[in-house]
């Protein structure tokens, strides 16, 4: 039997400035993971295909280059906070290990020098006892702290974009307002570009100045987000607006 094709992103344009921080959101199933993972070029290929299109950074399309060109470009100037830690480090390799590794492929430090790299970015992303850390296997770590670590790992290479992907799934409203303060801090100090992806309108107000709604694969609205929060003018943002529950602690903090 031949296998259904599915266009999960059909037609989608979407620009991200140099600084600006901008949030794609949507419900399950709109194709907005699918879209960040095709941007870093992380999707599966095959059984995924990418028939037409660019994806533009720093002048280059990314559709165009080699493995090895993709391979420094993406975890290196392109940054991806994957939305379940849990599954995205490795269970038999120590944090500090996986940390030390991406930092020796994609800045230059090396040996000592990416320990002390390494100990330096679990410390500026609040992970106590950082020396200690990095000795640990991810089971040892808390759901907050695995989150940290992924965080680490994607800005420690100071990357031009960070992409992530429902960065606070999973965490409790008090771990949620720290996640999101770091991400505020570490894009204003490292003057990133930030696309977050969430289903939360709550979340991604918090940090984007844009704002771009997807449904069915397709980008509906898009704009300045106080803009669209205040006046939807598509139908579907305003029935996601109007399901959106209310986060009051999250909100007032």
């Amino acid at each position: 039997m031949a296998r259904q094709r599915v266009r999960a992103v059909d037609g989608v344009s979407l620009s991200i400035d140099a600084g600006q921080v901008a949030g794609l959101v949507g419900e399950s199933g709109s194709g907005k993971t699918t879209l960040g993972l095709a941007i870093t070029r992380l999707i599966p290929e095959p059984p995924a295909v990418i028939r037409a299109g660019q994806i533009l950074f720093d002048g280059r399309d990314l559709l165009r280059l080699d493995r090895r060109e993709l391979s420094r470009v993406r975890g290196g100037r392109v940054a991806y906070v994957f939305q379940e830690p849990s599954t995205s480090l490795n269970p038999v390799m120590t944090i500090g290990r996986q940390l030390m590794e991406t930092i020796e492929f994609h800045t230059p430090h090396r040996g000592p020098a990416a320990r002390r790299w390494a100990l330096e970015w679990l410390g500026r992303v609040g992970i106590p006892a950082p020396a200690e850390r990095l000795g640990a296997y991810p089971h040892e770590l808390s759901g907050g702290m695995k989150q940290r670590v992924m965080i680490a790992m994607a800005a420690a290479s100071r990357p031009a974009l960070l992409v992530a992907d429902e960065p606070t799934t999973a965490l409790d409203v008090t771990l949620e307002r720290q996640i999101v303060a770091l991400l505020k801090r570490l894009q204003q100090e490292l003057e990133l570009s930030v696309l977050v992806i969430s289903h939360s309108v709550h979340l991604v107000k918090q940090l984007a100045d844009r704002l771009a709604v997807m449904w069915q694969g397709r980008i509906v609205e898009e704009g300045p987000t106080a803009q669209i929060l205040s006046q939807p003018a598509h139908d579907y943002t305003k029935r996601l607006l109007a399901a959106q529950p209310r986060v009051a602690a999250l909100e007032g903090s």
